[in-house]
């Protein structure tokens, strides 16, 4: 048997702003409402839930990584350049201004309106099995 991811919750400030944020830089379709949700749909059949944390605290900062065509990397990543967003080649934030180069594709990291580091990403990590 094997196991996929089917979703994950992305706790945020504002539903709205956070799932729109992402289906802009992305550019994938409207989120949907589901109960007290907003869901983005990715191409795996796996979706982010966004759900407001409210009163209930902080938005504790996770990490999204979307892996891409290198066409559409390209238009994300001139999406981040045009809103003037800050963006780095690693996730410490030590090479700001850069994309990284690794695995024989490019990816770059940026924050979304909650502080959660996003990465786009033309090639996954390789891993040693």
């Amino acid at each position: 048997m094997t196991v996929e991811l089917n979703h994950t919750i992305v706790w945020c400030r504002d539903k709205q702003v956070s799932s729109r944020f992402l289906v802009d830089i992305l550019g994938l379709p409207d989120p949907i409402e589901f109960g007290p949700m907003l869901v983005v749909e990715l191409g795996n059949g796996v979706s982010l839930d966004f759900c407001e944390r409210g009163s209930h605290g902080s938005v504790a900062s996770q990490h999204y990584a979307f892996l891409t065509s290198e066409d559409q990397f390209d238009r994300m990543f001139a999406r981040i350049r045009e809103k003037g967003l800050p963006y780095w080649a690693d996730p410490g934030r030590h090479r700001a201004g850069e994309i990284y180069t690794q695995n024989g594709g490019r990816g770059v990291y940026f924050d979304d309106p909650d502080g959660h580091v996003l990465e786009i990403m033309t090639q996954p990590y390789l891993l040693a099995r």
